[in-house]
């Protein structure tokens, strides 16, 4: 089972450096998130979610549907999102990046964004992630990981996005139940040896709270559920086989033979709620957040980050 989580992290890790070194002002979002998952199936796993490319304020499950136009510009702060699955044993790894020289004045709702400003931002997060991963062990409380990531981004003059957290995983299982969360909480939960946790802060200036979108491009399996339309009933058997309790995406979907009136079919999934959707997330205030994320297992007087 170790080897198989210290794999996935090694194709994380690689495809993430790959990642960064690759992506550029005027690149299409859609060529970015296609680079990075065909680049972990050649390495011998299989995307654990679709990529998540999040622009600016922005935060979390933004991936391209198909035909994006989206283009990377010069100053945007992009947070790359990937995982890796092998027999169903998750990595999961996030980086920021600022998008060409970023050395003008960007504007993102009330706020002007320098260089100077996002690199702190991207900082910040970087320390965060390091300040988390070097207070997990087991019999650690979760709060006490929360407590000390905040404590590290208020003295940086920034805040944490409270209503986001890491995650415990398990086979097969990107969420498993476990929370970590980037601010202090009364959760005096204590991590046990072995325990798979993706920790992953998010920093922002702004109010450090983020709200739905009405975009939902990744989706999960919930449920078997009756439904009228046979392209539906077809179109769950396919989820279900193909992703089981994996996230996945509408644009794979496009590549399935057999699968017919495909947006039609995901509505009445939807509304059943024979599947859940993610939707995109937005920093409240406008502002602009920068992610860090690694994965690691729990060990007696420390973790082992296996996406490092």
């Amino acid at each position: 089972m170790i080897e198989m989580y210290q794999k996935a992290g090694k194709i994380v890790k690689d495809v993430r450096e790959l990642a960064v070194s690759e992506v550029h002002e005027g690149m299409k979002v859609l060529s970015l998130v296609n680079l990075i998952e065909s680049e972990i199936m050649k390495r011998g796993g299989f995307p654990a979610f679709p990529c998540n490319i999040s622009i600016n304020e922005v935060t979390a499950h933004y991936t391209s549907p198909a035909g994006d136009e989206t283009i990377l510009k010069d100053g945007d702060l992009v947070k790359i999102d990937l995982g890796a699955h092998v027999d169903g044993f998750i990595a999961d790894s996030a980086t920021s990046v600022i998008i060409g020289s970023g050395d003008g004045h960007y504007q993102s709702g009330d706020k002007v964004y320098t260089l100077e400003k996002q690199t702190k931002l991207i900082e910040t997060a970087n320390q965060a992630l390091e300040v988390a991963i070097s207070n997990v062990r087991a019999g650690a409380e979760v709060g006490k990981i929360g407590e000390a990531v905040e404590e590290y981004v208020k003295s940086q003059g920034l805040l944490p996005v409270a209503n986001l957290t890491g995650h415990s995983m398990d086979q097969w299982i990107l969420h498993s139940g476990l929370s970590i969360p980037n601010v202090k909480e009364q959760n005096h939960h204590q991590l046990e040896e072995g325990d798979i946790l993706a920790i992953e802060p998010f920093v922002t200036d702004g109010i450090g709270v983020v709200g739905d979108m009405k975009d939902t491009f990744i989706f999960r399996f919930l449920r078997d559920r009756p439904l009228r339309l046979a392209p539906a009933r077809k179109l769950l058997e396919v989820i279900k086989l193909k992703y089981a309790n994996l996230p996945f995406a509408q644009r794979w979907l496009n590549e399935e033979p057999g699968i017919r009136q495909l947006k039609p079919a995901m509505r009445q999934l939807i509304s059943s709620r024979a599947i859940y959707p993610y939707h995109v997330l937005r920093e409240k205030s406008g502002a602009r957040v920068a992610q860090a994320e690694h994965t690691v297992i729990v060990e007696a007087d420390g973790c082992r980050v296996i996406t490092r």
